[in-house]
């Protein structure tokens, strides 16, 4: 059976753009590119849903964007998030389809590494409840370790993301290799429990077909290289060239 793998784009970059000309100044006319903007864009170039992540240092997306991505667009929205009282007081106000919680410090460029749920259990417990009894789906992004799918079910999380950083940044065919072999792992291990696999962390236009070998996988969350991308041929057209690449995936062994 064939199934189209589900595209979440993530827009974080196009206000990371943005912030480095016009930080403190979201008020101003020329402040550029939009975030909101590119959410439609990439709904037009064939996106299922769109991922952003609002960070405690505000790096780049900012709170107000994330109301007006959520206005400028009727596809999902997931939001990626740190487990901050901050953070959960916004997804509660924000009331997206979707929460991805995930690791955060202050020093990494992006999200290194995936969220330790078994560590973080008792910490992850409240805050996984508060959201789903506010009708928000929970993703866990973790690493592809099946201690970590095991916890991510435990909690009663309804997804995973699995961190394919790894894999995208092995230097070698042999290390790619054993990094497709844990994400089969961890990937049908998350089937088992009756999780909705997603993958998401460094996958490109040139890396991802390699992981078609990994089964049962629902949705690529992929967004720095569309970014790039776009640079070139715009928005909508480097989503829909992404859309293209993931066509004919197979979820079965």
């Amino acid at each position: 059976m064939e199934m189209n793998l589900l595209l979440g784009v993530n827009i974080d970059h196009v206000a990371t753009l943005r912030q480095a000309r016009y930080t403190g100044m979201l008020d101003s006319p020329n402040a550029e590119p939009s975030p909101a903007t590119a959410a439609i864009d990439a709904k037009a170039g064939g996106a299922d849903s769109i991922t952003i992540h609002v960070r405690g240092d505000r790096r780049h997306m900012q709170e107000e964007d994330a109301y007006l991505v959520k206005k400028a667009t009727d596809l999902p929205l997931n939001f990626e998030m740190g487990n901050t009282q901050e953070m959960i007081d916004i997804a509660l106000k924000l009331q997206p389809e979707y929460v991805c919680l995930v690791p955060e410090t202050r020093e990494e460029v992006t999200t290194e590494g995936g969220l330790d749920v078994a560590g973080l259990y008792d910490s992850l417990v409240p805050t996984v409840k508060t959201l789903q009894d506010a009708g928000i789906k929970i993703s866990m992004f973790i690493d592809p370790d099946v201690y970590q799918v095991e916890a991510s079910s435990k909690i009663d999380a309804e997804m995973i993301e699995l961190h394919t950083g790894c894999f995208a940044n092995a230097d070698s065919g042999c290390a790619r290799d054993e990094e497709i072999d844990r994400l089969k792992i961890a990937s049908v291990r998350g089937h088992e429990l009756g999780l909705q696999v997603n993958a998401g962390h460094g996958i490109n236009y040139e890396n991802i077909k390699a992981l078609y070998e990994v089964p049962y996988l629902k949705e690529f969350n992929i967004g720095h290289t569309i970014v790039a991308r776009s640079v070139r041929v715009g928005f909508t057209q480097a989503v829909a060239e992404m859309r293209t690449l993931m066509e004919g995936y197979s979820p079965e062994l």
